[in-house]
């Protein structure tokens, strides 16, 4: 049972409470980064590595850290983190570095890693908080990639670079800017809504009391009995 547990924080993260598409953190960055593969997945990574060691340190401290100071405290542990991975980049990928610009030491007031500081590090063990980071980060690079891919595809007809429909067609500039982010985010996020709602109960729940003509209803209980598909 624990183990099954453990499995649910790690996978939460993936679709049930993806930051992004669930939850709705962390849309600036989401709709800034995502003009690439290469952007989208960098920022991802960069974040997931920060949400997983934030989530242990602070995990670590929660007891002894006062309650009235505690925010102050994860911005501080947040920010030393970020100072990390920022230098690594620098000087493993400058080109990566100079692409996410002011949006990689911004992963400091990132409302996901602050959030889940906040909301599952304060109250969980460190195994579950690392666990917890590991899920939410990856559901939130899944989702970069998954929008870089598009607005990339589309916009220059390439994928992490390479030409894949640039030969055939021109690419739709609009796609790497920001309304094409918006139309994207938007698409996707309706895809998993409707993917992942129980239909069942909007379709039990249904009745005359959910019904905005129940005013206008001649016996009062026609449509009340009636499945809705």
């Amino acid at each position: 049972m624990e183990n099954k547990n453990k499995v649910s924080i790690l996978t939460n993260g993936l679709i049930k409470e993806n930051p992004v598409l669930v939850l709705v953190l962390g849309t600036c960055p989401t709709l800034a980064t995502t003009t690439s593969l290469v952007n989208g997945f960098g920022m991802g990574i960069s974040a997931t590595a920060v949400l997983i060691c934030s989530n242990i340190v602070i995990s670590l401290l929660r007891k002894i850290i006062p309650d009235n100071v505690r925010i102050p405290c994860y911005i501080t542990v947040i920010a030393g983190f970020v100072t990390i991975v920022q230098l690594i980049v620098k000087a493993f990928a400058p080109a990566l570095d100079e692409s996410l610009g002011l949006y990689l030491p911004l992963i400091v007031v990132n409302c996901i890693i602050l959030g889940r500081a906040e909301m599952f590090a304060n109250k969980n063990s460190v195994v579950d908080s690392a666990l917890d980071g590991i899920g939410m980060g990856l559901g939130f690079t899944l989702t970069l990639c998954v929008m870089g891919s598009i607005r990339e595809l589309i916009g220059a007809g390439t994928i992490a670079g390479f030409p894949v429909l640039s030969r055939i067609m021109p690419g739709m500039s609009v796609m790497t800017l920001v309304p094409g982010g918006f139309a994207v985010y938007s698409f996707i996020m309706a895809f998993v809504h409707y993917m992942t709602e129980d239909k069942s109960k909007i379709r039990n729940s249904f009745g005359c009391s959910d019904c905005a003509m129940q005013d206008n209803c001649v016996d009062g209980s026609g449509c009340a009995n009636k499945e809705v598909a």
